[in-house]
């Protein structure tokens, strides 16, 4: 893949956030410049936050192409987690200013892309592009979790990202759902019916 004379070009896609029980999950497509190659590009689940920051710095200065995608909440619950990512990739590759010719899928399963497509199991482990778009996705997320705690501070989200942690779980039981929680998730839907049959009883 050389990107000039030869156009060929490779993007890869991954996800972050199909597990955790609130927010959006968020999908990144990256097609990386072989002439500014970037060091220490691996799985992000397998790096710390810093190492994930500093490399999603050198990415965004220096792939050839970054499109980011997401399906929300609403989504989630209407479509379901699988269609969701799906529909988030789909949006990351439509986010790239140029299109691919061959996107390269973490997992799989591929949505359906205006270029080929080809998954690959752990594709995050063995395909720098694919660890590209995951640290991508995966700070994004992050990110916005951590905004997300400042609207509801209650629940802990900077620190556990939405993920159904010990924590979050005592906080759910407590406080019952908020707006960024997933509805069709099951130790959410739980809740829901506990607290609306508390509401219940307090007017009957």
């Amino acid at each position: 893949m050389a990107i000039g004379k030869v156009t060929y070009r490779m993007a890869g896609v991954d996800e972050a956030g199909r597990g955790p029980l609130a927010g959006p999950v968020v999908a990144a497509a990256v097609i990386l410049d072989p002439l500014k190659p970037i060091k220490g590009l691996a799985d992000s689940k397998q790096l710390t936050q810093k190492q994930r920051e500093k490399l999603f710095i050198e990415i965004m200065g220096n792939a050839f192409a970054v499109g980011v995608g997401r399906a929300e909440v609403e989504e989630i619950d209407r479509i379901n987690i699988l269609q969701a990512t799906m529909l988030a990739m789909q949006r990351a590759v439509a986010a790239l200013n140029v299109m691919p010719d061959l996107a390269l899928i973490d997992g799989n399963r591929a949505p359906l892309l205006p270029c080929k497509a080809k998954t690959i199991i752990q594709g995050d482990q063995v395909e720098p592009a694919i660890s590209a778009a995951s640290i991508i996705a995966k700070v994004t997320r992050d990110r916005e979790m951590v905004e997300l705690d400042k609207l509801f501070p209650q629940y802990g989200f900077s620190q556990h990202k939405g993920y159904g942690t010990v924590e979050h779980l005592h906080a759910l039981k407590k406080l019952g759902p908020c707006l960024i929680h997933r509805r069709s998730y099951a130790p959410v839907a739980e809740q829901l019916i506990i607290f609306s049959d508390e509401d219940a009883s307090a007017f009957s």
